[in-house]
């Protein structure tokens, strides 16, 4: 696998490399012991998957305190733009994102770290998104801030009237009104 930085530390993209010929192609999607070397050791204990269609997005979610969670995030089928936001105080990133597509094509995988918000554009028709988390759901720990949050400002690469939303992501803070996010001198995985 290929580690691809990004321009915040603790967020990279991933590669794998893929052996293809007649038959179709096979690849490695997850290497405990890779990952725990190249990027960082982290025990993944719960795999996730959502269908989502063109327009939806979701996020930007996260879990506060000890079920603060990292996602290591993949699309099976279809496209997505995949987006991290720092929102650890005191970080010398704060606000700002790292915006990629991920795709059935290109393959890729976004590790988002502990202190990040998460969330999704579909840009297919249809998507299937799997991701791993290291902390298990945990509903009295959820946090979100705003998916268009105009300071943070993410391209989200749909129209406006394309944008799907839960009633429940419709409703969220912005970064400036939330409350109890991550001070970034503290370790959220010790």
């Amino acid at each position: 696998m290929k580690v691809l930085h990004t321009d915040i530390e603790g967020v990279v993209l991933i590669e794998p490399e893929v052996f293809g010929d007649a038959r179709g192609y096979f690849f490695e999607s997850y290497s405990q012991r890779e990952f725990d070397a190249r990027v960082r050791p982290v025990h993944f204990v719960q795999d996730n998957e959502s269908l989502s269609r063109r327009g939806v997005v979701r996020g930007l979610h996260f879990q506060r305190g000890r079920d603060a969670q990292s996602k290591l995030v993949r699309v099976v089928r279809g496209c997505v733009l995949d987006v991290a936001v720092d929102i650890r105080h005191g970080s010398p990133t704060f606000g700002r994102h790292v915006a990629a597509v991920l795709s059935d094509t290109n393959r890729l995988q976004m590790f988002i770290p502990r202190g990040f918000a998460h969330g999704f554009a579909v840009l297919s028709d249809e998507a299937l998104f799997q991701y791993k988390c290291d902390n298990p759901y945990a509903p009295q720990a959820e946090g979100a801030i705003a998916w268009d949050d105009p300071a943070l400002g993410i391209d989200w690469q749909l129209a406006p009237g394309e944008v799907i939303l839960s009633e429940k992501d419709r409703h969220h803070p912005t970064l400036h009104e939330a409350a109890e996010l991550f001070d970034y001198n503290i370790d959220y995985y010790a």
